[in-house]
């Protein structure tokens, strides 16, 4: 048990941390590129996307060590309009990552069910995602005040 809990308690420092050094290397990157301020404000939105889509990569690193595991918990799926049975154990590594698209989104999971530690670590990762989106938004909307030109 407490195994599983430092294991998911790395998952966020790592990404944290991630999270950290992209917007840092953004805010130091977009000023010198000296672009336009709408391609300025793409790269900071692709930046940020990146660095989303690797930190759900990584949670869903977890998700799969995890269900490697087998007895820290599993993916059961349904069929596709989410009503049946659920029962098939989803163990694939494209599981993990659909799955942990869905909990860092806050989207919300209908055809996939955790059992287990992966309760745990979709919530955790549901409230880790809430946080970095957030902080996503903020740097956006600085970067966004020193680029816009009201005319």
């Amino acid at each position: 048990m407490l195994l599983s809990i430092l294991l998911i308690l790395l998952l966020v420092v790592i990404c944290v941390l991630i999270h950290f050094e992209a917007l840092n290397l953004l805010t130091n990157a977009i000023p010198k590129i000296k672009a336009s301020p709408r391609l300025s404000i793409l790269l900071g939105i692709l930046g940020c996307f990146g660095a989303h889509l690797l930190e759900i990569t990584i949670f869903a690193g977890g998700f799969y060590f995890f269900i490697q595991q087998e007895t820290l918990g599993s993916l059961l799926g349904g069929d596709i309009q989410g009503h049946g049975l659920f029962g098939t154990p989803s163990t694939g590594f494209i599981d993990s990552l659909y799955f942990s698209l869905t909990c860092y989104t806050s989207l919300g999971f209908g055809d996939l069910a955790p059992t287990g530690w992966l309760r745990f670590l979709a919530g955790v990762e549901a409230l880790t995602g809430l946080l970095l989106i957030a902080w996503t938004a903020s740097f956006m909307y600085l970067e966004m005040q020193k680029h816009w030109k009201v005319k």
